[in-house]
């Protein structure tokens, strides 16, 4: 970029070559042999500075941005998120689009490169795929879906300076300041508080949960936990299982659940115990299991996150039966609705013929925040972006809604939309239930369950 003062100074070393010219073809009239010696130094002089400034110049070029602007995609498209990280690569892949096209209209010499990678819900390979991508230099990445996951990247990424926006890592564990991780979405400690109070209304007293063996499903389970007391409800034990590799059947997990249900059961009765899942996609093949245990129907079942809006849930006829049976509502995060909204939520219900979770919203919020930083520090460099990114994510308003983050880098507030599965025009689908309101910790219920 050639500045002002690099044509000021252009204008004068031009003005002094004129006057040594002339002093060539004229030394009789602009001056003696000593003044011409004295202006050769001069213009000796004036071209070591041209060339100083030339170098300048050229250093400056190499910083700014053009070409391919590499982007990594950290997507789970195969494992027990998959059907989430396809709803985000369709997000991902519409807000790089419309960048590019914004790009290309304002003139600017660069272009996003999305290059994605399958990180099959797994922290191992999600690591695996950082360090090949980053080889390849990229240092910017949408993703990973799964707080495990981002949990098996966060110390490589910090080392390597590697800037990582989740669009649905909510561990509280990973609730960090000033490292290189955002999340653009409420941590468990937001969640937590709304699981609780949708179990504690529903009359249930004594909750017995079933969760993942990894850092989200620790953390959402202590949040929850951690509330529901304060309300007045109690914990009892629950049915932890592991998840590298996540069982492919449930047999001995939903046993173990039946015998603590129904020592509960006799202790309290049906209607005051509850069973609190929080899964993943396995989910449904927990049901299948469930199914078989009678006294798994008598109690009401909650959800979360991980399992809303899923769409193998509704599509198994016997999982959306037991569903529908055990009212099963979940918890999810409410993005504000608007013409943003609008517009992502059709695309990807066209792309891919259903529904899109609430995460999709974040994940294209990512990708524009992201541009939004380049085109103000003008440079690939994660340490700049991560200077501005905080007051970039602030004054924009994207297809979540406004993103204000928190000390730690996270969405800092959020309502949370309530979910279920219910039987209408002879299908099941899952139907929106109802809103918990963060600042007065109630639920505006939609539909009865």
């Amino acid at each position: 970029m050639i500045t002002s003062k690099s044509l000021a100074i252009g204008l004068i070393i031009g003005v002094l070559l004129g006057a040594a010219i002339g002093v060539y073809v004229a030394p009789s009239i602009f001056g003696t042999s000593t003044q011409i010696e004295s202006l050769n130094a001069q213009i000796k002089s004036l071209q070591t500075t041209i060339s100083q400034k030339d170098s300048q110049i050229a250093a400056l070029q190499g910083k700014i941005l053009s070409g391919e602007i590499k982007l990594g995609g950290l997507l789970p498209l195969s494992g027990d998120l998959a059907s989430y990280g396809q709803n985000s690569k369709a997000a991902v892949e519409l807000a790089v689009s419309e960048v590019n096209d914004f790009l290309n209209k304002t003139g600017a010499g660069w272009r996003f490169k999305l290059m994605v990678e399958d990180t099959q819900t797994s922290a191992t390979t999600c690591l695996a795929k950082v360090t090949s991508l980053y080889s390849q230099g990229v240092k910017l990445f949408v993703g990973p879906q799964a707080s495990g996951e981002l949990k098996g990247i966060k110390a490589y990424c910090d080392a390597n300076k590697l800037l990582v926006i989740s669009q649905s890592s909510t561990s509280p564990a990973l609730s960090i300041a000033d490292d290189f991780i955002y999340r653009f979405c409420p941590d468990d400690n937001i969640q937590g508080p709304a699981i609780a109070r949708m179990m504690y209304d529903s009359g249930v007293r004594y909750v017995i949960p079933v969760y993942r063996a990894d850092a989200w499903g620790d953390g959402l389970k202590d949040a929850t936990k951690a509330v529901f007391e304060k309300l007045g409800g109690h914990f009892l034990e629950g049915v932890r299982y592991s998840v590298e590799p996540t069982p492919a059947t449930f047999t001995v997990e939903a046993s173990s659940l039946a015998s603590k249900v129904s020592s509960a059961v006799s202790q309290y009765g049906a209607n005051k115990v509850g069973v609190l899942i929080i899964a993943f996609e396995e989910a449904t093949r927990f049901f299948l299991d469930a199914r078989e245990h009678s006294v798994l129907w008598n109690v009401k079942w909650f959800g979360s996150d991980g399992t809303v809006q899923l769409d193998a849930m509704a599509k198994e006829a016997s999982v959306a039966e037991f569903a529908v049976a055990v009212k099963f509502p979940n918890t999810i995060y409410a993005p504000t609705v608007s013409a943003k909204y609008e517009k992502v939520r059709l695309y990807c219900n066209n792309t891919l013929g259903r529904m899109p979770d609430a995460y999709v919203y974040a994940a294209y919020d990512s990708v524009w925040v992201l541009a939004l930083c380049l085109l103000q520090v003008n440079k690939y460099d994660t340490e700049a972006i991560r200077a501005v990114l905080p007051t970039v994510a602030q004054n924009y308003f994207g297809a979540s809604g406004w993103v204000v983050l928190n000390a730690a880098g996270d969405r800092a507030q959020a309502d949370y939309d309530i979910w279920a599965i219910q039987f209408k025009d002879g299908k099941y689908e899952w139907v929106y239930a109802g809103t918990w309101i963060a600042t007065s910790d109630s639920i505006r219920w939609a539909v009865a369950l």
